[in-house]
């Protein structure tokens, strides 16, 4: 657990751990250097309860505390949490249960819920059911590079996947998001446990609200960077459909990383037939002749209207086109 000026909440988020039904835990608390009593409670509650274990950092950021933390730990299962969010009591004694009945799963998640009720906004309301509606392995894989699919503080790991890993590292963009896409590259799979096993706090002050780190455009080079060491790196013509905004974005990462991008496709009447970062942007009904054309082809959908997903699914799907391994969802 990682800490850093949460002297507000870090007392609830400690509690509902130590009074969850798995009871074999070592918390790892990691003060990162703060400025508030975060440090004192921290004190008081390693003084009270000999399964809380204090490290002091000097403040160096979430990546230290991470790194510090898991490598401290002396368990084969490391588990995140933040120091503002609440787990509810079966969280660990069910991810645990699943990590010993799937040994071929890397890491496991839960679903979530978002606390206090009124702050669940339209978007992120709407980003939580896209999370909690990816459960199983072949659906989170499916969409690993449309967003991080595991939410971070649900996260139980392996610590031989971490080590495998060289842990956490700080590339200028989300580093669980990184560490999950290094994983996927190396073959992990993934699975959540299908129950809300974490209240996750939303205020204006978290890190993913207020750190550049966690920037669409910080997404979007992340994206670009695994796309091109993975599923891009032998392609010889990618056509991404999407020439609208999100498309462009990613588009430019994509080309500074060297991936050889074909064509854009989209159903806009007012882009087909211009051209964008100097390729042709064509109708849909073009795919099949511009694939045909290439030697090992690959695409990207990048449309950021959440609705535009399943429809251009479906469109894929129709035209023979397999999901992780023709083509990937990007937005």
């Amino acid at each position: 657990m990682p800490c850093f000026n949460a002297q507000a909440t870090v007392d609830e988020a400690i509690d509902s751990l130590l009074q969850g039904t798995w009871q074999d835990i070592e918390l790892v608390a990691v003060d990162d250097g703060s400025a508030d009593d975060t440090l004192g409670r921290l004190k008081a509650w390693a003084g009270r309860d000999q399964r809380v274990r204090l490290v002091g950092i000097e403040h160096g950021g979430l990546v230290d505390a991470l790194n510090a933390g898991w490598r401290q730990a002396g368990g084969t299962l490391i588990a995140r949490m933040d120091a503002d969010d609440v787990a509810l009591p079966t969280r660990l004694a069910k991810q645990v249960a699943l990590l010993e009945a799937r040994p071929d799963l890397a890491a496991v998640g839960s679903l979530v819920e978002s606390f206090p009720p009124e702050s669940a906004r339209t978007g992120f309301q709407r980003y939580l059911d896209w999370l909690n509606g990816l459960i199983e392995e072949q659906a989170i894989a499916r969409e690993i590079f449309v967003e991080s699919p595991l939410p971070h503080p649900t996260v139980v790991i392996r610590r031989s996947w971490l080590e495998r890993m060289g842990g956490y590292e700080d590339h200028g963009w989300p580093e669980d998001y990184d560490l999950c896409l290094r994983m996927h590259l190396a073959g992990a799979r993934f699975a959540k446990v299908p129950e809300v096993l974490l209240r996750w706090r939303e205020h204006p002050d978290r890190a993913t609200r207020t750190d550049s780190r966690y920037s669409v455009e910080n997404f979007l080079r992340a994206k670009a960077h695994y796309l091109a060491l993975g599923p891009l790196a032998d392609a010889d013509g990618v056509i991404v459909w999407g020439a609208g905004q999100m498309g462009r974005r990613l588009s430019k990462h994509l080309l500074r990383a060297e991936v050889p991008i074909d064509c854009f496709l989209d159903v806009d009447p007012s882009k087909i037939g211009r051209r964008t970062r100097d390729r042709p942007v064509l109708p849909p009904e073009a795919l099949m002749e511009r694939w045909r054309a290439l030697v090992r082809p690959k695409l990207l959908a990048v449309v950021g209207s959440h609705k535009a997903r399943p429809e251009i699914r479906a469109y894929l799907v129709d035209h023979g086109l397999v999901e992780g391994v023709d083509w990937w969802a990007a937005a």
